[in-house]
């Protein structure tokens, strides 16, 4: 079957009617209404003539109505014709405007506007000439179906040597990037070594979620289309994040919003929530969802309940996203629920998202990270638990996708923003509660070293210990790989919040130019390390989690507790290894920043403050001095510059070095 013939197939939407006529304008309502204007049928007749000038008025005031009524009966179809031509004219004058007036500021628009387009010109393309083109390409079809089995190896064969040669051209001048490419392929194995069925594992499964993760990877850290889109995408859910100050300050103040983490992260988890339940209610969520587990149920053969579910918590959490296929739950196999729960445990939900964001954490990274998880997520669950049940959906003519029971927008988005309170509840206590039990546990293991004379064990020292090789083999620098390894720790064992937050000063602390070093403790790690930990920690796997999601499926399929108990910590587990395939991902396509002409930026640089810019250029100011005999001389670009001593002097000010003594 063709690409267009499985779209049919698949998922689709439940189409839900929304509010009710006015009992006004119904031919029952206009008989309640004349029976009000008429009185009780039980009065005598000297009454009713009492009343029958009033009741003729009613008549007559009704008559509009309902000739109004069955008017637009009639006609609905012209009518509707008619106000959406009005309502495409007036878009397209305003259009036009936004495009003449400023065509740079109307580019956002002019891009939303092609999108839409594009899937409506899609849409009646398909609805009106998909049959005929079916029919007319069914030769081609046919034909290409007799070469696929040798046509098949021929493509293989041909990526194999693409991706071949382009890793060596690419890493070349990078070879630390094939640090991660072995890291790649270690944790690959190392899931294959854990399946459950190793002579079942669908291989077409594995490989083409592999392959979209890396396009898309490829796409959004390496071509400058795909770097421009999400940097403009995360800079535009940053704006749009910053509007739940006008909320917040309102009911808790400035002063609190500015200064206690609680007002300030924790409401934009209220605005997120609330936003999303609005998109659902639209039917935008629902959409967005049915293409993407449409793309990858037709490139990677799975069936439509899994991947719905897998597709789905790109956008919302471990515990939201198997509410999309509940009716179907219960007749689900074992690996098809496994990889529901991987889904669940390799991505993170919109809505703490915003608060990662809130941080200073990378917002295209995040995104990037979340959609890369669902493919490879799907791939690996196949990989770790493969199926060998035979699956009630496989085939299955349509997986039906509700649009909520709000009545309008209004209801969605208070129904939204009152479901976030238990959420923000639960982040604020799981914050207490860790942050709490993680100083106990630091405590004990101080008090523990100090008996056999080993000072500052911690939780964080014994994970930057254990899981460093794991932090290395994912592309991270030796000197970074302790940090990096203790904030693994921190995802796996505590949550990605906390982890998330230590994160983020290390970012604060680049940012504003501290340096690299206090003594032997590193006060921050490279944009390297930066960008592998950022795809590392996207993901809900971690031990706490555990009791979320057999929490939530239990409650939703009662009689499968057993089963869900079984394949928990194998999800578990490939969730923790989803991420950090991301993270590898990300090591091998990472693009170092390039500096830039230091020499300009420090004569002209105000050295009131510091940034990161000004600490690597100093550094490389330090790198070029040379001190001989008690005479300083300058080497590389700083070398015949006239600022070079002035620059160093400003430089020493905030940053120690051999130059600076002399």
């Amino acid at each position: 079957a063709s690409l267009l013939e499985m779209e049919e197939k698949q998922i689709t939407l439940d189409n839900l009617e929304k509010g009710a006529d006015n009992p006004a304008f119904s031919s029952l309502g206009e008989e309640r209404l004349y029976e009000e204007c008429d009185g009780p049928r039980g009065e005598s007749k000297e009454e009713r003539r009492g009343e029958g000038r009033l009741s003729s008025y009613c008549r007559k005031a009704l008559q509009p109505a309902s000739k109004a009524k069955r008017f637009c009966k009639a006609h609905a179809k012209v009518l509707k014709m008619v106000v959406q031509g009005l309502l495409g004219v007036a878009y397209l004058c305003y259009f036009i405007a936004a495009c003449w007036l400023n065509f740079q500021r109307a580019l956002a628009l002019v891009i939303m506007t092609a999108v839409v387009v594009f899937f409506a010109c899609w849409s009646f393309f398909k609805k009106h000439c998909g049959a005929k083109v079916l029919l007319l390409l069914s030769p081609v079809w046919k034909c290409f179906q007799k070469s696929w089995p040798w046509l098949k190896w021929l493509v293989w064969v041909a990526l194999l040597g693409g991706l071949i040669t382009w890793l060596a051209l690419d890493t070349y001048r990078n070879p630390e990037q094939l640090i991660s490419l072995a890291g790649f392929c270690f944790l690959v194995l190392f899931l294959f070594a854990c399946s459950k069925h190793h002579g079942a594992v669908s291989w077409r499964a594995v490989f083409w979620g592999l392959g979209l993760e890396f396009l898309f990877g490829l796409f959004v850290l390496r071509t400058s289309p795909g770097v421009q889109a999400f940097q403009w995408l995360g800079d535009q859910i940053q704006y749009f994040l910053s509007y739940t100050t006008a909320g917040s300050s309102f009911v808790f103040g400035n002063t609190l919003i500015e200064e206690v983490f609680a007002f300030q992260t924790l409401p934009i988890v209220v605005f997120f929530s609330c936003v999303m339940s609005i998109l659902y209610y639209l039917g935008v969520m629902q959409w967005l969802i049915v293409k993407i587990s449409w793309l990858l149920q037709i490139s990677m053969g799975t069936t439509p309940t899994e991947t719905l579910s897998v597709a789905g918590n790109i956008f919302v959490g471990q515990t939201e996203a198997p509410l999309l296929i509940r009716p179907y739950l219960a007749d689900m196999t074992r690996s098809e629920i496994h990889a529901v729960m991987t889904g669940g445990f390799s991505t993170i939900a919109g809505s703490v998202m915003g608060a990662y964001i809130s941080f200073g954490i990378d917002a295209a990274s995040l995104i990037a990270a979340s959609v890369m998880a669902a493919p490879c997520a799907l791939a690996m669950s196949k990989l770790v638990y493969p199926e060998v049940e035979e699956s009630k959906f496989k085939g299955k003519a349509s997986i039906r996708l509700s649009s909520g029971e709000e009545q309008n927008i209004l209801e969605a988005a208070s129904n939204g923003a009152a479901a976030s309170v238990g959420l923000v509840a639960n982040i604020a206590a799981n914050l207490i509660a860790f942050l709490a039990v993680l100083e106990f546990i630091n405590a004990a293991l101080r008090w523990l070293g100090e008996m056999v004379d080993v000072e500052g064990l911690s939780f964080q020292v014994i994970c930057s210990y254990v899981l460093m090789p794991v932090a290395f083999l994912m592309g991270a620098d030796w000197a970074d790989s302790p940090l990096v390894a203790e904030l693994l720790g921190i995802k796996i064992f505590l949550n990605e919040f906390v982890a998330y937050q230590q994160l983020a000063t290390y970012k604060k602390n680049r940012l504003s130019g501290l340096e690299e070093w206090d003594g032997s403790r590193k006060q921050w790690i490279s944009e390297r390390a930066e960008s592998i930990t950022t795809f590392a920690l996207c993901g809900f796997a971690n031990l706490s989690s555990i009791g979320i999601v057999l929490g939530g499926l239990a409650s939703m399929v009662p009689q499968r507790k057993g089963d869900l108990a079984s394949v928990v910590l194998r999800a578990l587990l490939t969730g923790i290894c989803v991420s950090m395939l991301n993270a590898c991902l990300a090591g091998l396509l990472y693009v170092p920043t390039e500096l830039g002409d230091c020499v300009t930026f420090l004569s002209t640089a105000n050295f009131s403050s510091t940034s990161y810019t000004t600490y690597m250029c100093c550094k490389q100011l330090f790198a070029s001095s040379v001190l001989e005999n008690g005479t300083l001389s300058f080497t590389g670009p700083w070398a015949g510059v006239g600022d070079s001593v002035l620059c160093l002097t400003q430089c020493c000010g905030h940053y120690n070095h051999t130059s600076c003594m002399g």
